[in-house]
């Protein structure tokens, strides 16, 4: 028998709006969904879309006009202190001290839930050591790169070992080596029994990391699935790659293949995209052995979510 999943999180029809003087902006616009135990939730959509609000609402951060949100199947409160101490968030604005060191920056965070001292020196050498900054420890922030500065505003948000980590756009400007420290540990997290909600309007990070995917725009979920069943939902196939030197005789061939949508051409590489449906390597192999023509690194590309949003939208993930 299936064990049922725990519902860490749980959205009903959540509406939230901005209201100026002349202007009113449904920034949140009937959203439900829920998170599940140990799973890396990912909200994608681009700037304006509703991820941050919505996670804004879910903390309780934000008042909002209709819906229903649980945390731990409870709606959180100014005094749900309990709670709380179970949520780690680490905002898209790095917010530490800048007269403490990296030691005494996670302390003091730490310490608003970790109150034993002994407890809380392994927490904190604990995830130090998580987050690559061990030669770093009695840097002030000012003296940090974006990277380093990014590690520590994960540690101080992590460092009592939250089990619900919300993590909104954790790595934008920073280097690729940093970068690649923070999804790999974010895996850890989840590895380790931690429930992950994570924003980002970095397709290729979503991808890599979330076990469930919702997509929003304009304050809606227009698609949600996983990985691979949201790729499901588009017309697009595979895009095939390879080089070859071709005639125009071939190339005046190739809008005639079954399932055909676009094709590019340049100092000898190729690129032909697809429609669903039959094989197209199958279909670009046959072309090229029925002219004889010799061909080398051949791939079959298939949809990012990036061609997701795109259909489904009609506009760029990063607009």
């Amino acid at each position: 028998m299936k064990k049922e999943r725990t519902k860490v999180i749980e959205v009903k029809n959540l509406e939230k709006t901005y209201k100026g003087k002349k202007t009113e902006v449904k920034a949140v616009d009937d959203v439900s969904f829920s998170v599940y135990e140990n799973e890396i939730l990912g909200l994608l959509g681009p700037n304006g879309s509703g991820k941050t609000t919505t996670i804004n609402v879910i903390l309780g951060f934000l008042k909002y006009e209709k819906g229903e949100v649980l945390v731990f199947g409870e709606e959180l409160k100014a005094d749900s202190n309990e709670i709380k101490a179970k949520i780690g968030f680490v905002g898209q604005e790095v917010a530490v001290f800048e007269e403490l060191n990296v030691y005494e920056n996670i302390d003091y965070f730490c310490g608003l839930y970790v109150k034993d001292k002994k407890t809380r020196k392994e927490y904190i050498e604990e995830v130090i050591k998580f987050t690559g900054l061990e030669k770093f420890v009695k840097f002030k922030p000012k003296k940090l790169s974006g990277g380093l500065l990014r590690r520590l505003h994960i540690a101080c948000g992590i460092a009592h070992k939250p089990s619900l980590i919300f993590l909104d756009e954790p790595t934008v400007g920073i280097d690729p080596q940093s970068r690649n420290h923070i999804l790999e540990g974010i895996k850890t997290l989840r590895n380790n029994g931690a429930t992950i909600v994570y924003t980002s309007h970095y397709m290729e990070e979503i991808e890599e990391l979330c076990d469930y995917i919702i997509i929003l725009d304009l304050g809606k979920v227009v698609a949600e699935g996983t990985n691979k069943e949201l790729k499901d939902l588009i017309s697009l196939g595979d895009t095939v790659k390879l080089k070859a030197d071709l005639s125009d005789k071939v190339l005046n061939e190739i809008p005639k293949l079954d399932k055909y949508l676009s094709h590019e051409y340049r100092d000898q590489s190729l690129e032909v995209t697809f429609l669903k449906g039959n094989n197209p390597v199958s279909i670009m192999i046959d072309l090229l052995e029925k002219n004889k023509i010799e061909y080398s690194q051949l791939q079959s590309i298939p949809p990012t979510l990036n061609d997701v949003f795109l259909e489904i939208t009609g506009k760029d993930l990063k607009d």
